[in-house]
């Protein structure tokens, strides 16, 4: 049996630091696009300001608040949506963006 080190007979972290994903404490947040109405507790949800109620952007921001973009660019919170809601409907993360703009088009929006 070897007396080495414990840090000689340790795996190296994979996959290499390069090749990681960001967590989700280094991002501001997650965004998706929900083309259908949105139904939250029974009532199709539509935008304050304009009234659309379908082609949405939802986001899920680092302090789990869930903001939703309507398709002429006005956003409000959604208290009655959170980060499990967002995580149960969104699929895998598929591009990371530089900039709030980026991600928007990259969407549509």
């Amino acid at each position: 049996m070897s007396t080495g080190s414990a840090s000689a007979t340790m795996m190296p972290d994979l996959p290499p630091a390069d090749l990681r994903a960001p967590s989700r404490q280094d991002v501001e947040g997650a965004m998706m696009r929900w083309m259908q109405p949105l139904v939250i507790g029974g009532e199709i949800r539509a935008c304050p300001t304009c009234g659309a109620y379908r082609d949405w952007i939802v986001f899920c921001l680092r302090d789990d608040s869930v903001w939703l973009r309507c398709r002429a660019g006005h956003q409000v919170l959604e208290p009655r949506l959170d980060a499990a809601w967002y995580n149960r409907n969104s699929g895998p993360v598929d591009h990371w963006h530089p900039t709030f703009e980026d991600g928007l088009r990259h969407l549509g929006h």
